[in-house]
């Protein structure tokens, strides 16, 4: 599902953010990216859904797209692949709950009627069904979060991307978060999650990717979170 062989990634700034990374992750999967600040993990994820283009590399393919080869106008066909959730929830402030969701699928030509029907599927399933009509800013952060999930799904991608999606919510919302994370992991869903919450990763025990100074440091089943933040 995912599969990078060497990949290199260097700013113009000369600076190195991941070193040779190799590694798979099966369909189905769910798997913790953690590091220090400045480790080189988000770039780490910021490549496997072309934020970030990689310098070099023998192979970077997520989700069947080649990132190595893929021409920027492709892009888009990527992000119907590959869902991603972000800390800031990126959500549009003039678009009720129900219009975020549904431009996601209006952006890749989706009809009206498919578009209702898959909208208040995920709408039901992240707890947010009476919130269609109502505006990001009336939603508590929790809210905005599982919105931002809901329109990261709503396309039924084949990998997840969740960049720090606890990283500004409570203790108590976060669990709910990684609940309905799993829910979807569940479903199928491949799930890849940048994270510093050490309680949730020592919890929730999933496959754990450490990276240091731009390399992966550890890759183990069940692994702790051991870094100083």
């Amino acid at each position: 599902m995912i599969e990078m062989q060497d990949v290199v990634k260097k700013y113009p700034n000369k600076t190195t953010a991941v070193r040779g990374l190799t590694v798979n992750i099966d369909q189905g999967e769910f798997v913790y990216v953690v590091g220090p600040s400045g480790s080189g993990k988000s770039t780490f994820i910021k490549l496997m859904y072309r934020e970030e283009k990689a310098t070099s590399g023998k192979k970077l393919e997520v989700a069947g797209h080649d990132l190595l080869k893929i021409k920027n106008r492709d892009v888009p066909y990527l992000r119907r692949d590959v869902g991603v959730v972000f800390q800031d929830f990126k959500l549009l402030p003039r678009k009720t709950v129900y219009e975020n969701v549904a431009y996601a699928m209006q952006v890749i030509g989706r009809k009206p009627r498919d578009i209702k029907k898959r909208v208040m599927e995920v709408l039901d399933l992240v707890g947010l069904k009476h919130k269609v009509r109502v505006f990001p800013g009336e939603l508590s952060g929790g809210e905005q979060q599982r919105v931002s999930i809901a329109r990261a799904i709503v396309n039924t991608p084949k990998v997840l991307i969740a960049d720090e999606p606890t990283g500004n919510l409570d203790p108590e919302t976060s669990w709910e978060i990684m609940k309905l994370l799993e829910r979807i992991n569940a479903q199928g869903t491949t799930i890849v999650m940048a994270t510093h919450n050490k309680t949730i990763v020592d919890t929730m025990r999933h496959r754990l990717i450490a990276i240091e100074n731009g390399l992966i440091v550890r890759d183990e089943a069940g692994g702790e979170y051991e870094f100083d933040d």
